[in-house]
């Protein structure tokens, strides 16, 4: 890979020259980043270990768990760098960060429009749910997702790798994203900005339309249920509409812009590679009553 550049390693600037806030941030990226673990661990074993592994809903829930894992770990080799005053990464691993980062957030991304796929079915086609969903065509989509995930990430890797860097080595980011790198390479990057800024707005995009259109119909369809339905549907479509917002938010303003980089950036980043997942846990958890169930049986099993 080194071929392709002069440089062997690139430095990250991260968030901040003061060392009270680097401090501050590697004391709030390892709190999050344990909670992460901790939550999403906790959710993968209790559906594992409870029937609620053999519905849909959680079945997919879990697969959401393993991405933000994925995820947020693709993310979080900073962690440790933030108290170092010169954060280096070699040129292969800078590579690496941007490929999986990309591949675990597409398939992510994929992931929660099945859910709410999912969703859709369980209101609105309720008497074909159970043909509808089965296991084979579930494990279909989840295989899926993983492979347009790689899809996705890998075309903008192919053009990352190619391009040349000569000597400015310094990436105004606290991780290796495809935008702080073009913005280093010794070439003109403006073409490939504005056809990699494409790529991802139409990513991006058509999936936000899918989810918000999916929704609609979905509060348009609760009409017609009682009023324990209405509540049950309300409280699982809600906290998988929080999710959404959380994460595509951040992603909206940082792919839905003109082709260049801004010191929001890495705030917006902060939201969405570590924040949004963190609260994945908390969310599917406190309002979902089966969840809360099976968890107290974990416990009880380990007791």
């Amino acid at each position: 890979m080194e071929s392709q550049s002069n440089v062997s390693e690139f430095i990250l600037l991260g968030l901040s020259y003061d060392q009270n806030i680097k401090t501050f941030c590697f004391v709030l990226f390892l709190f999050c980043y344990i909670a992460l673990l901790v939550g999403s661990l906790l959710i993968l074993i209790s559906i594992r270990r409870s029937s609620l592994f053999h519905q849909p809903t959680y079945y997919f829930l879990s697969h959401l768990s393993s991405m933000d894992i994925c995820y947020t770990s693709s993310i979080t080799p900073i962690i440790g760098e933030l108290l170092v005053e010169r954060k280096n990464t070699s040129y292969g691993n800078c590579m690496l960060q941007v490929f999986s980062k990309h591949m675990f957030g597409m398939t992510e991304v994929l992931i929660l429009t099945v859910m709410a796929f999912d969703h859709y079915v369980a209101i609105r086609k309720l008497l074909h749910y159970v043909i509808i969903t089965n296991r084979t065509r579930y494990n279909l989509l989840v295989l899926a997702a993983w492979a347009c995930g790689a899809f996705h990430s890998f075309p903008q890797f192919s053009v990352i790798i190619q391009l040349p860097f000569c000597g400015a080595n310094k990436i105004d980011h606290y991780f290796c994203d495809i935008f702080p790198l073009l913005k280093v390479a010794c070439t003109d990057t403006y073409i490939t900005s504005v056809i990699m800024l494409v790529n991802s707005r139409m990513v991006t995009l058509r999936t936000f339309v899918i989810l918000f259109f999916s929704y609609v119909i979905i509060l348009f369809t609760l009409r017609n249920l009682s009023a324990e339905g209405k509540r049950k549907a309300l409280s699982t479509c809600g906290s998988h509409v929080t999710v959404i917002v959380l994460f595509f938010g951040p992603s909206i303003f940082t792919y839905l812009r003109p082709p260049t980089t801004f010191p929001e950036d890495k705030i917006f980043a902060l939201s969405y590679t570590i924040i949004a997942p963190m609260f994945n846990p908390l969310i599917y958890t406190l309002r979902n009553s089966e969840m809360k169930n099976a968890m107290r049986k974990v416990r009880f099993q380990t007791l």
